[in-house]
């Protein structure tokens, strides 16, 4: 799905040594990231599998949001996305990339542990796209921890708020105006099956997101709705250099796959494009593993 040929994927894509990374703070911005991810803005060509497919991201402004939103304007969907506020620069130059696939697109500044968030959201999507086949639950906090005794209460609320409640809400929101044939799709991640202790609080969610993606999927089986999830592994986002691993830790993030380094954006989209196509109509109750060979 992109111009490139075959290649060693230790090589394909970025494969830039990462600079020390001082903690930029929350949220991670793409200017603030560098080198730049690789969202697939010269690489990723569509063939028409979401045509006239209606799709709603959360956490769409950036890294793997906008990857996922560059490739379904480009396969032919329409694109909202919801962003943080202060994000909206990012929110914008996605918007652009999807208008430029010839697609409509609408950005929506919310956080979405807002009481009514999801229901304002799903509404102005409905309302800007006319309709919603796909809802992606991609939007995530996260920050490391020193240990448990240090750890402040209120930041677990953030994470869990952010990784599973606000879930539960859109999703609540959006699987009554979800077709038949529609798609739910979770990103969790690899923290979900290999905890990392700096991450155990958002390690926590992943594993609960996996509970939600299979129970979800036995619910919505009989309404013809699919319900599947993407587990990245290292990928290299706005979201790292914001997390406050260390900036003697960054340069290491990634070396530790098979393949010997993070992956991009760009890398996964191909994955959602997948779980929401007609070629995936018997797949549900799935977790796709994009790892760089680390076992999910």
């Amino acid at each position: 799905m992109t111009t490139e040929t075959t290649q060693d994927p230790r090589d394909k894509h970025q494969n830039e040594e990462l600079p020390q990374h001082e903690d930029v703070g929350q949220p991670g911005l793409t200017s603030e990231t560098h080198p730049k991810p690789d969202h697939g803005e010269e690489s990723y060509v569509g063939h028409g599998r979401l045509k006239g497919k209606k799709a709603l991201i959360t956490g769409g402004d950036s890294g793997i949001g906008r990857a996922v939103a560059i490739a379904y304007a480009r396969e032919g969907a329409d694109v909202a996305i919801v962003h943080l506020p202060e994000e909206a620069e990012d929110a914008e130059a996605t918007a652009q990339l999807i208008r430029d696939a010839g697609q409509k697109a609408a950005t929506y500044g919310q956080d979405i542990r807002e009481e009514g968030a999801a229901e304002r959201i799903i509404r102005s999507t409905l309302d800007d796209l006319g309709g919603l086949d796909v809802l992606i639950l991609n939007a995530a906090y996260q920050r490391a921890r020193t240990s448990i005794d240090e750890t402040p209460i209120d930041e677990v609320k953030k994470v869990f708020d952010t990784n599973l409640v606000a879930h539960i809400a859109f999703a609540k929101e959006g699987v009554p105006h979800l077709p038949k044939g529609g798609s739910l799709i979770v990103t969790t991640s690899i923290q979900a099956t290999e905890p990392k202790p700096p991450l155990f609080d958002y390690a926590m969610t992943k594993a609960a997101q996996k509970a939600f993606i299979e129970a979800l999927a036995m619910d919505l089986g009989e309404k013809g709705i699919r319900v599947n999830g993407v587990a990245p592994g290292p990928i290299w986002t706005p979201l790292i250099p914001a997390t406050g691993f260390g900036e003697d830790n960054v340069p290491e993030f990634g070396q530790d796959t098979p393949l010997g380094r993070p992956g991009q954006p760009a890398e996964l989209a191909g994955a959602y494009v997948y779980l929401a196509s007609e070629e995936a109509s018997y797949v549900s109750g799935s977790i796709i593993p994009v790892t760089g060979g680390k076992g999910f």
